[in-house]
């Protein structure tokens, strides 16, 4: 093995190394079926935080996660209750909300919605209120969803690669579609594209194989 290959290697297991100690929380779910990069999921319900975008596909997800991000660095408005002492006081105290995974993205006639779940801890009532009227909280129900995983760059032409085979995969196993496809990120924006893990997720019909 040449030295070039020996340098990308060691970097990969660095890199992989640290995202298993700066492990974050996902999105739960059970997996029905697997062929292999091709899964059927069923996923818990769970909350996220919401804001909707114009742009292109990758523009759209820049602008998105900056506004997302400050949501749960503290742009919030966090009401809690304060145990009694001497002397009572309260204050309206910005909260830290930990990253979880993904950031789903997905088109809404014109916009994309682009999306943070959030830690299962909470609910809709323990959230804290967002600040900036762009961000809503919204409840996800349970549901079943066809997934293909792929790395590679965060760009168009993968995301529509990609859902075209997960598309096909769907057809050919006589699954139904029932609903429009979310795109899935699990990596931070300075992950090497060697590294990242994308999905394509679509939902199908839960009385489906």
């Amino acid at each position: 093995m040449n030295r070039a290959a020996l340098i990308v290697l060691a970097i990969a297991a660095m890199l992989t190394g640290a995202t298993e100690t700066m492990a974050i929380e996902e999105a739960k779910y059970e997996v029905v079926k697997k062929d292999n990069n091709f899964e059927i999921r069923d996923y818990t319900p769970h909350i996220v935080a919401e804001t909707l975008v114009v742009g292109s596909l990758e523009d759209a997800g820049s602008r998105a996660f900056k506004i997302l991000f400050g949501y749960i660095s503290g742009e919030n408005r966090s009401r809690q209750k304060v145990e009694m002492t001497a002397p009572v006081s309260q204050q309206a105290k910005p909260e830290k909300i930990k990253m979880t995974a993904p950031v789903g993205q997905q088109r809404m006639e014109d916009k994309w919605a682009v999306s943070f779940m959030m830690p299962a801890s909470y609910s809709l009532e323990t959230l804290p209120e967002p600040e900036n009227p762009k961000v809503t909280l919204r409840q996800v129900p349970g549901r079943r969803m066809a997934a293909v995983r792929y790395s590679g760059f965060w760009s168009e032409q993968g995301y529509l690669k990609n859902k075209l085979k997960l598309e096909t995969w769907i057809k050919e196993n006589g699954l139904k579609i029932d609903g429009d496809p979310l795109w899935a990120r699990y990596n931070a924006p300075f992950t090497p594209w060697f590294l990242r893990r994308n999905e394509i997720m679509i939902p199908i019909a839960t009385d489906a194989n």
